[in-house]
């Protein structure tokens, strides 16, 4: 089904150790429309049986996806709800054609969510918005979507998947491995302490100093050049 296919292609891309970006896009007139909620009628114990089926694989999934060295982008279109919005959520960056629109859902449902949108809404949007989003699951336009910080950027529709390749391109050819450290200290930020935050960038720092990309950055600062990233 398409939740263990998300976590088998997950696995994939990090097993590739030579990716240095990763995009997540969906086929035909959406993103993703949400789950199939037929999967979800039934006696209320043959429906809780079924579900980690679903969640369980998303979850592991989504956990790869955050634990990435590599950014993930999300290149929205169409309709991003239910499931499908938690997961744009949870990238790191979010790119948007001008007819994405946007909505939880899961209230209409009469759930809560999943898909890691209960961590990740409020830490884009503060706790109060994250509140209207989820309960009264409201339907966002992709304008309303920037203002509110849940995609970086809007592009005409017809130019999405160039956007996204030259977006992706753009990170692909830039430090690898300092972007790892710099995703790792910014998605575990705000369950730091200030103190301890701050260690964990100088910790991260060093990691980087050891790299060829460090010494490349600093070499092409000072000859005043354009640096060229090899991700090592």
């Amino acid at each position: 089904d398409a939740a263990n296919a998300f976590l088998a292609a997950c696995k994939s891309v990090a097993a590739d150790k030579e990716n240095r970006v990763v995009i997540i896009a969906g086929e035909g007139r959406a993103f993703m429309a949400g789950g199939d909620i037929s999967a979800f009628q039934g006696p209320a114990d043959e429906v809780r049986k079924h579900v980690p089926t679903i969640m369980e694989p998303l979850h592991e999934g989504l956990e790869i996806l955050a634990g990435l060295p590599q950014p993930v982008i999300a290149s929205l279109h169409g309709a991003v709800a239910g499931a499908g919005m938690s997961i744009a959520l949870s990238t790191d960056l979010a790119i948007a054609a001008d007819n994405a629109i946007f909505t939880l859902a899961y209230s209409k449902l009469g759930t809560s969510p999943d898909g890691s949108s209960s961590w990740t809404l409020p830490r884009l949007v503060g706790l109060r918005k994250a509140m209207e989003i989820a309960l009264l699951s409201d339907v966002y336009d992709a304008p309303e979507a920037l203002r509110l910080g849940l995609i970086n950027r809007i592009v005409p529709a017809a130019d999405l998947a160039s956007e996204t390749e030259k977006l992706a391109r753009r990170l692909a050819d830039g430090p690898t491995f300092a972007y790892g450290q710099a995703k790792a200290l910014l998605r575990g930020s705000l369950d730091n302490s200030l103190h301890d935050q701050m260690e964990a960038e100088a910790k991260a720092f060093g990691a980087c100093i050891g790299t060829k990309d460090f010494a490349e950055g600093v070499n092409a600062f000072l000859a005043k050049r354009q640096p060229t990233f090899t991700g090592k």
